[in-house]
């Protein structure tokens, strides 16, 4: 199989005046096309910075990330922007929506972060529709449940067609049948369109609808699972 994205001997340091704060410390780590991951981890393992460095948010402080085939290791800040645009489509535990514009905007917003247009709509609504939300496109975010909110924001990361998801605690503020809800649908759209899924997530249960669980604490892999 081809790998998705390939981390080798990445560390990641933060300078903090006299402090040298590192929080990876040697992270290497191969995610194959097509594969649907979890990362899990105490409170400060750093996972939190493992998922902006895949999502190129953040440059590590020395070793290589390999992304669809490029070295992204060493980028500037607007080649990252153009990679995160194209390769990437993000899911927060927050949703992230925009409440003044209604679900298919926000849907299209990702579009515009992958430098394509959607103004006649039919990308955006044709995603709503594969999350079950063709009928509420016109609906702001305050007029939907937290589940429904999810759901527009799982439209916008695929909308682009990126090859890699990452979401970030997907279900964290949802009860737990919008919770699974959410994860029905991104199970079935990995299985049905081949994406590249990377969650991070404290929950077993969310953890073992991936294949692999990878453990990670004070900043190095602890161990790995298949599930």
């Amino acid at each position: 199989m081809t790998n998705m994205l390939k981390l080798e001997d990445i560390k990641k340091a933060y300078n903090l005046g006299r402090v040298n704060l590192e929080i990876l410390k040697g992270i290497s780590l191969e995610i194959d096309q097509g594969e649907m991951v979890a990362i899990m981890g105490p409170s400060g393992s750093g996972k939190t910075t493992l998922l902006n460095l895949l999502g190129c948010l953040d440059l590590p402080t020395s070793g290589k990330y390999i992304l669809d085939g490029k070295d992204v290791s060493n980028l500037k800040r607007g080649e990252l922007a153009d990679v995160r645009g194209k390769k990437i489509g993000f899911i927060f535990q927050t949703f992230n929506l925009l409440p003044q514009l209604s679900a298919i905007a926000n849907v299209e917003l990702g579009l515009r972060y992958g430098g394509m247009t959607g103004a006649d709509g039919h990308l955006a609504i044709e995603a709503l529709e594969r999350v079950g939300l063709a009928d509420r496109a016109k609906h702001r975010p305050s007029e939907m449940s937290g589940g429904e909110q999810q759901r527009v924001a799982v439209a916008r990361a695929l909308v682009k067609k990126p090859p890699l998801i990452l979401a970030d605690e997907p279900t964290g503020n949802l009860d737990s049948h919008n919770g699974a809800e959410v994860m029905s649908i991104l199970t079935n759209l990995h299985k049905e369109q081949g994406i590249t899924m990377v969650m991070i997530t404290h929950d077993n249960k969310i953890a073992h609808y991936c294949q692999r669980i990878i453990h990670i604490e004070d900043g190095l892999i602890k161990s790995e699972e298949r599930v």
